[in-house]
């Protein structure tokens, strides 16, 4: 069953609406952004959520020691890095990183290869300049096909939606999905109609019998 996230998340209410509506794990924006949350803010939503919800924290080229003692600090389960992160801090970091990669073209997938057994899955989302993430915008999902021949679980991000979700599955099959932009009303606040159609599609496309890889 494929794995959906819901990152940014800024308030109780909308952490605990997405665990309502059958999200997996819910992530907190830790790096400059409209969704910035402080430790703090985070620690109290996550001691608040229900047992066995999964939570992410988004790092950007953040000190290692740092990225540790927010994780203890707050609870967090993983982290996510969307930065210029080594495979050297990957690895030092494990068993907890996921690495995101910014996809462009086919050139964007070479870097992959140096953290194999560095991270514990890959997150591609799309490139745009100037940017770290959140762009709201799809990139070729064929290359999401490719990066999954490397043999790391793929969480498909970037411009996902409820009108897109059914079909971004259904081509790639990801271990997980990564929604934030598209379910929201503004930056940082999300949407229970849109969460909940997001949801609705993911459940109906795994209904007809797609996994994950």
């Amino acid at each position: 069953m494929v794995k959906v996230k819901i990152c940014g998340i800024t308030h109780l209410d909308d952490a605990e609406m997405a665990v309502t509506l059958g999200a997996d794990v819910v992530g907190f924006i830790f790096a400059t952004s409209p969704r910035q949350v402080t430790p703090q803010c985070a620690r109290h939503i996550i001691r608040m959520l229900p047992p066995f919800v999964q939570t992410v924290g988004v790092f950007v080229n953040e000190d290692p020691d740092t990225i540790r003692n927010i994780m203890t600090y707050c609870g967090l389960h993983m982290i996510q890095l969307h930065g210029d992160e080594s495979p050297t801090v990957c690895q030092d970091l494990m068993p907890y990183t996921i690495k995101a990669f910014r996809i462009k073209d086919i050139s964007s997938l070479a870097p992959i290869r140096r953290y194999q057994g560095k991270a514990r899955a890959l997150l591609l989302d799309t490139y745009q300049g100037g940017r770290n993430g959140g762009t709201g915008k799809t990139f070729d999902w064929d290359l999401a096909l490719k990066a999954k021949e490397l043999g790391m679980p793929v969480i498909l991000s970037g411009g996902l939606v409820p009108s897109n979700i059914e079909k971004a599955v259904s081509l790639v099959t990801p271990y997980a999905v990564d929604v934030n932009s598209g379910v929201e009303i503004s930056p940082g606040k999300k949407s229970r109609v849109l969460v909940s159609a997001f949801m609705e599609s993911v459940n109906r496309i795994q209904a007809g019998g797609v996994g994950h890889g």
